[in-house]
């Protein structure tokens, strides 16, 4: 199906209604527009043509939104990739996307440089010319820059095919190798009817954006501003007194986060209380932590939980804000017109009964870039098997327990590690915990815990382990507790829960309190 191209035609539709604002620049949706032809017209100046891959190699910036909406115009795919990641990490992503062109700036230049090195030895299938975002300095004028690069005398394109892919998202990696998930104008559109329809949109909305714009978390926050025609407010990073400080001024009216920043955000806050301008704070990436909805219930936080995937294009299931405080933990109900199921030990889970989520909908992906196995084990029966276990209850509402391979099964006991660092986060003196399972001769895995501290905290393991014998099964308590300074995370938030489980064997931080304490479970 081809339908006209969302941004030119709210350029059309409301010219002057602003539409991006960033640090250093502001944009209407006409201004947006040109600035987005102008790009596309340079890329194809640089040999970009139709179906060939654009990388991004660029923090949160107009530039970086730019690009979003330029290779619609080609039409090109994008390849948003990590700023965090090394080289060597990045390398592996750029041989099997082989873009044409990678646009980055000059703080990043020579990770890019290396990155592309790098990818040779993994297959690069062609030549990729780096091109600057930024001003650079006299002796980086050999790699072409943005802004003095010339336009070709190129129509660009007015309407997208919805069944074309847009963007090559790579996952976050937490369950092992990164897969690139193509996802196509129907997937985004989706996306954004679904969310428009649940949480309603208006022309005076402003959604700030302070998730990385690598993300599809990100990027699905510019999807819904043009196809919904609201204005977008975009930070380069996420920092807790600068977010409260936008939501304080009264224009921002919806935030997406994930649960690490809404805690910082509450921390930072005190007992402030939210402004009533202020209406939907959209929680994802993961199972939220009962106390932190408590906290939030408390502040009259408008807190939403939503649940979804890179696979799906950001949110599948969301939940209504009437129902925010009425389903406190759950993640919603399937947005329109996605379908959702869980599947149990014995086929369709019956309600309250714990299962693998499978979800269905015009926001699935097509599949993996290039990685056909990959793609035919995702699928079954076309319904996608996303690897996450929940359980819906007697109305319907889905609660997303962990991710299947998270789950620890001790003595043929099953514990969710999203369980345990509930009842963890909620001592006073933890900021951060993540729970894994680690082989055990005797019960097959034993529960253990690496738990940050706030500063100045005191606390030692034994401590800490009567706290969750008081509030959980003997068998769920972790065995083992070690203190770290700092737990890894993903770019979107997401705990690496297998970079804590592969370095359990390894000397704790010289940082930590001391602090190993051991016992059978249920002692």
């Amino acid at each position: 199906m081809v339908v006209p191209e969302w941004l030119s035609w709210q350029a059309q539709r409301v010219p002057n209604r602003q539409a991006l604002a960033t640090s250093d620049a502001t944009f209407t949706f006409q201004q947006l527009c040109a600035a987005a032809d102008r790009l596309a017209r340079q890329l194809i100046a640089f040999g970009v043509a139709s179906g060939d891959r654009v990388a991004t190699l660029l923090p949160n910036s107009y530039t970086m939104v730019l690009a979003v909406h330029a290779v619609s115009r080609i039409p090109a795919v994008l390849v948003p990739l990590n700023t965090r990641l090394s080289p060597a990490e990045l390398a592996p992503q750029l041989a099997e996307a082989s873009p044409r062109v990678l646009l980055t700036n000059q703080t990043l230049l020579a990770h890019a440089q290396a990155a592309l090195e790098q990818a040779t030895t993994h297959g690069l299938e062609q030549s990729c010319r780096i091109v600057l975002a930024d001003t650079a300095d006299a002796d980086a004028l050999s790699v072409p820059l943005l802004e003095t690069a010339p336009e070709a005398p190129a129509t660009v394109q007015r309407t997208v095919d919805l069944n074309a892919v847009h963007t090559i998202v790579y996952t976050s990696g937490t369950t092992g190798r990164p897969k690139g998930v193509m996802l196509t104008y129907g997937n985004h559109w989706w996306n954004a009817i679904g969310s428009a329809l649940n949480l309603g949109v208006t022309p005076d909305d402003c959604w700030l954006l302070c998730m990385p714009l690598f993300h599809v978390g990100g990027i699905s926050i510019l999807f819904r501003s043009v196809i919904g025609g609201f204005r977008v407010l975009v930070h380069e990073r996420f920092d807790a007194e600068a977010v409260n400080a936008a939501i304080d001024r009264g224009d921002v009216t919806m935030i997406s986060v994930v649960s690490t920043m809404l805690w910082r955000m509450l921390r930072a806050r005190g007992e402030r209380p939210f402004p009533p301008s202020l209406r939907v704070i959209l929680l994802g990436g993961g199972p939220a932590p009962r106390p932190l909805l408590e906290a939030c219930a408390r502040l009259g936080a408008p807190v939403v939980q939503t649940y979804g995937l890179t696979e799906t294009a950001s949110q599948v299931v969301t939940l209504a804000p009437e129902d925010a405080l009425r389903k406190l933990g759950a993640a919603g109900k399937p947005l329109y017109p996605n379908a959702l199921r869980i599947l149990g030990k014995r086929g369709e889970a019956t309600p309250g009964e714990v299962g693998e989520i499978l979800v269905r909908g015009p926001v699935v992906t097509p599949g993996y870039f290039r990685q056909p196995e990959r793609t035919a084990a995702a699928f079954q029966d076309g319904w996608l098997r996303t690897g996450d276990l929940g359980y819906l209850d007697e109305d319907g509402y889905l609660y997303v327990l962990d991710r299947r391979e998270d789950l620890i099964v001790t003595g043929g006991e099953n514990v969710y590690p999203a369980e345990v660092e509930a009842v963890l986060l909620a001592h006073p003196a933890v900021a951060d915990a993540c729970v894994v399972g680690v082989p055990d001769p005797e019960w097959g895995q034993r529960v253990v815990a690496a738990v940050q501290l706030h500063p100045d905290a005191q606390l030692d393991a034994a401590a800490l382990q009567a706290w969750c014998r008081d509030r959980l099964a003997g068998y769920k308590v972790p065995r083992d507790i070690r203190f770290v300074a700092a737990l890894p995370r993903t770019a979107s938030g997401k705990l690496r829960r297998h970079a804590v489980r592969d370095g359990w064997t390894q000397p704790a931080s010289e940082a930590a309190p001391p602090a190993t304490a051991r016992g059978r479970p249920g002692e």
